[in-house]
């Protein structure tokens, strides 16, 4: 399923706004008609519509018009849509039409019949055999290298997401290919009014640059998608038990390099030392220390071998 996910930059009146939408059920969306809920968020709900005109399901995301009357959601909305709109690549979920009514401005985007890697990880850590509780890395290392590739596009396209995470990459189980969703946050040169000095994004994969609401660029994504790769292959990443958000972000600014309790090899028996290398590149503190691309990220995972198999 496809849904919105909390930012920092949570606004508690647009959740409550947000917060009882069952009325929205049967209504009619341009071509689109809603038929269930799939979740709600920061802004309003995504919901799956039957599009009548071409008979296929696809997703609908609403942002309720009061909110939007604010100014910058309605504007943060309206250019999702138009960034991913100019996207066109297989990892990137594509969006069909944008539009509004007296209610609502609505997004119809494609349905992904799948879960996001997030779902993925947590289902695995729940499995009867401890042996199987860990997603398998040459599954992982796929994944997250098409995401790579489809991240290299959008930066090449002037794109930086800055909300990278498990939960933002939808896995379609038919073509067993990982979607890129949620360009709410997303930064373009056009875009950057409403950004300067706002910290936006989800605490744990925000990069150090990201969490001190510095300038970001496509090495924070490179951050972020280490971050993925990391808790994909141990399961959980390997935090201080006492440490909330507003902990996280404070040594994220402060102290970057201190926040894991351990080093990525002795966390799961998926990564190696060549591995905890490329793990410990993409998540560097410092920017300039990280991959400079998504392509140099990507040639270094495909060029790797699980342990056993070198």
């Amino acid at each position: 399923m496809i849904y919105i996910h909390r930012h920092l930059t949570l606004d508690s009146k647009v959740v409550a706004q947000a917060a009882d939408q069952a009325s929205v059920i049967g209504r009619e969306f341009g071509n689109v008609v809603i038929v269930k809920e799939l979740g709600k968020g920061s802004m309003g709900g995504v919901y799956v519509g039957y599009q009548k005109s071409l008979k296929r399901q696809v997703a609908v995301k609403l942002l309720p018009r009061l909110s939007g009357e604010s100014g910058r959601a309605r504007r943060q909305f309206r250019d999702e849509a138009e960034t991913v709109a100019v996207l066109s690549h297989p990892y990137i979920v594509p969006i069909f039409e944008m539009g509004e009514d007296e209610d609502y401005f609505f997004q119809v985007m494609q349905l992904i019949p799948g879960v996001d890697l997030g779902r993925m990880i947590l289902n695995r850590l729940k499995h009867p055999v401890a042996a199987r509780r860990l997603l398998a890395p040459a599954r992982v290392v796929e994944i997250v290298s098409k995401v790579l590739e489809g991240l290299g596009y959008a930066h090449r396209e002037g794109v930086i997401h800055q909300d990278i995470k498990p939960a933002n990459i939808m896995v379609d189980e038919r073509a067993h290919r990982p979607l890129i969703v949620d360009f709410g946050i997303a930064k373009t040169a056009r875009m950057e009014y409403w950004g300067r000095g706002l910290v936006v994004g989800s605490v744990l994969y925000l990069s150090p640059e990201q969490a001190a609401a510095q300038e970001t660029d496509r090495r924070s994504d490179i951050y972020a998608m280490g971050m993925v790769l990391f808790e994909a292959l141990a399961g959980r990443l390997p935090l201080r038990e006492e440490e909330g958000e507003k902990q996280i972000l404070l040594r994220k600014i402060k102290r970057p390099e201190t926040l894991f309790a351990g080093v990525p090899s002795d966390c799961s028996p998926h990564i190696d030392e060549s591995m905890e290398k490329i793990i410990l590149k993409a998540i560097a503190p410092r920017r300039e220390q990280r991959f400079s691309s998504c392509e140099a990220f990507r040639s270094a995972l495909l060029h790797w071998k699980a342990p056993g198999l070198q």
